[in-house]
């Protein structure tokens, strides 16, 4: 005899072996814990958030506090939010030092997963059950839920790691970007980059690696740098060095096994991003995307006039500003992204995931010097 479960697209068989029942026993607790949490969320008015009145230091001004929800408008959903990063770019916001900051009182973080629990009668490009990300900065994410426009997110599939998804949008996206947008690179080309354990850092070095495409990966001395390399290079880097190897001669013989670097990536400024730039190869380009070093970037001018290197800068928040407009721009990168993941090409980088309630703990991980694992607040 056979039953079938619709709801869970199973088979089950009364003579399945207790393994089998089992099985079948915790996916479908699973199915109704969760839509009895996705009742729960669209019955209640209220949700816990992570808000700041004023800027400053984020473990002062940030407190936990509970938040009315508005009502889902015909254009609009009720999400749970599942899991958001804690990024620089977040701390920075709370700062007050970004470029964009939202107006106060404001919710912190601008990336995370969600998944939607109740729309609105208009919405068309979504369903309950469906996961979305935020198509642009500014919606606060640290939170348990909110109600949101249908516009001001995208749908990420629901079968690839939680985490994956948590941090998908802004970390994979730069990396992707400035490897397509500034050198057509092909397999067996190079690139350079510093601070190479960074979330993009490690996304820069399983997309090239999926391509085919060399990367020198520095990284800053510290006690534990073998352990470091030994991860990078399992994540598929070409070669990673300290950072005051970029000024020594056995750079020349790096340079007999793979091409000099069509492109370097820049995450530092200062000194680092100088001597990237000795090492790029003539007509290249040398993209900046963050200044961990708080320090300016020098050119030297004989890299500008023998060697026409460009010198570029790169916001993936400015590039989705661009391109919302360019019908499937956006929804094209999170596909091929998306396929990574699922082919085993890219993964979450290293993280430490954080209930809400620990948040002063995560803020101080997060702005930690030498901090090799991303928080992620777990809702």
């Amino acid at each position: 005899m056979i039953t079938m479960w619709p709801q869970l697209g199973t088979v089950c068989c009364t003579n399945m072996s207790v393994c089998s029942r089992r099985l079948l026993t915790s996916a479908l607790y699973k199915h109704r814990r969760g839509a009895a949490q996705a009742n729960n969320i669209r019955h209640q008015s209220r949700c816990k958030a992570l808000v700041y009145t004023n800027h400053g230091d984020p473990s002062h001004v940030i407190q936990l506090e509970n938040m009315d929800l508005p009502p889902v408008g015909p254009k609009d959903i009720l999400v749970k939010i599942l899991a958001a990063p804690v990024n620089p770019s977040d701390i920075n916001m709370i700062q007050g030092t970004y470029a964009i900051l939202p107006d106060l009182p404001a919710v912190g973080g601008n990336e995370g997963v969600a998944q939607v629990v109740e729309v609105g009668g208009q919405v068309t490009s979504l369903q309950i059950g469906d996961w979305v990300i935020p198509r642009d900065a500014g919606l606060g994410t640290w939170r348990t839920a909110a109600v949101l426009a249908e516009e001001d997110v995208i749908s990420v599939p629901a079968d690839i790691p939680l985490l994956a998804a948590a941090t998908l949008g802004v970390n994979p996206c730069t990396a992707f970007r400035m490897l397509a947008d500034f050198e057509d690179l092909q397999p067996g080309d190079s690139v350079i980059q510093n601070a190479a354990n960074s979330g993009v850092g490690q996304a820069v070095i399983q997309i090239a690696a999926a391509r085919g495409i060399n990367t020198i990966n520095v990284l800053r001395d510290r006690p534990e740098f073998t352990q470091l390399s030994d991860r990078l290079k399992a994540l598929g880097a070409s070669h990673v060095i300290k950072e005051d190897q970029l000024r020594r001669p056995e750079m020349k013989e790096l340079f007999k096994t793979c091409p000099k670097p069509k492109l370097a990536l820049n995450a530092v400024g200062g000194k680092s991003a100088t001597e990237l730039l000795r090492h790029v190869r003539v007509g290249g380009s040398m993209v900046t995307y963050g200044g961990m070093s708080k320090q300016p970037v020098t050119v030297p001018v004989s890299a500008l006039i023998f060697k026409d290197v460009k010198v570029c800068g790169f916001w993936v928040t400015q590039w989705k500003r661009q391109h919302s407009n360019v019908p499937g721009a956006f929804r094209s990168m999170l596909d091929e992204l998306c396929s990574l993941v699922r082919q085993g090409k890219l993964s979450a980088p290293a993280c430490a995931e954080m209930p809400l309630d620990d948040y002063r703990q995560a803020l101080d991980a997060a702005m930690r010097p030498f901090t090799s694992a991303k928080q992620i607040l777990i809702t």
